[in-house]
């Protein structure tokens, strides 16, 4: 979980461009696990047909654009903030399978509300302070909702592809969909200092490689549930590791929003019917 609750600091405190940050991570992530997994990738990747490839593909972009207004939020509000809006994803999540039939307890929309309440704290305190900060707010609950679309469409993928595999094909569609977004928007990409190359390669291990692919392998001996609830351990450790390092120090009703999400979403978590967990930042 450090490696994971690391990601939002390292990437807030890299003097990249944000999509420039959200390329590299997946790029690197691609190049890392590409070599172990190829033979196997490839052969699942061939049996794929068309009405799935198209779901890989629209998972990977939903990756790109999750990584894309994340990775922006944390440069645009306090991490803490930002970490907490994207966790929202959870909820996310619940309210697309509502519109697609799925039955909803009533402790679970209990929960919803109270991380609804604690999303609205924290951006009427981030609108106090400054329009920056609230359009980060705003860019980071885009990030939580577009990593809920990739954990549904992934989902789907998911039961004809190995971990490896489907990794694999997502982050380097995602990779090619941000180098596109570079290119267009015109950042700069290699002309970093080699403190900024170093918290670049740091989110990769510690966030994309060691975090994420530890979480994916436990999903075959924990349950989700399980893994759900740890990964709600990132909110709260990425602020404490962006007040040590980054010097972060967020108004109290921040906290207080922060507060109300986490109960809301472990509510979520705990009364929602056994799903796979949303691994994606």
């Amino acid at each position: 979980m450090l490696g994971v609750s690391a990601s939002g600091p390292l990437m807030a405190g890299a003097s990249a461009p944000a999509l420039a940050i959200a390329f590299w991570r997946n790029a690197l992530g691609t190049i890392a696990i590409a070599p172990v997994v190829a033979p196997r990738a490839r052969r699942e990747l061939a049996t794929l047909g068309r009405d799935l490839w198209r779901t890989t593909v629209f998972a990977g972009v939903m990756l790109a654009v999750h990584f894309a207004t994340w990775v922006t939020a944390l440069k645009m509000t306090s991490v803490a903030a930002a970490t907490a809006m994207v966790s929202m994803q959870v909820v996310f999540v619940v309210v697309i399978d509502r519109f697609r039939g799925e039955l909803t307890p009533r402790s679970v929309i209990g929960g919803i509300s109270l991380a609804i309440v604690g999303v609205l704290v924290i951006t009427g305190v981030d609108f106090s302070l400054s329009a920056r900060a609230l359009v980060g707010d705003l860019l980071a609950l885009v990030g939580g909702l577009t990593a809920a679309l990739y954990m549904i469409a992934g989902s789907r993928v998911r039961e004809r592809l190995s971990t490896g595999s489907y990794t694999v094909a997502c982050y380097g569609i995602c990779a090619a969909t941000l180098l596109v977004a570079c290119v267009v928007a015109q950042v700069e990409m290699v002309d970093f200092s080699g403190r900024t190359w170093l918290a670049i390669v740091g989110v990769t291990i510690c966030a994309q490689l060691l975090g994420h692919s530890v979480l994916n392998h436990l999903l075959a001996v924990m349950s989700p549930g399980l893994i759900s609830l740890l990964l709600l351990l990132e909110v709260p450790g990425a602020a404490i590791l962006a007040g040590i390092f980054l010097d972060q120090t967020p108004p109290v009703g921040v906290y207080a929003g922060l507060a109300l999400i986490l109960a809301g979403l472990v509510v979520v978590v705990l009364r929602r019917p056994p799903s796979a967990p949303a691994i994606a930042d």
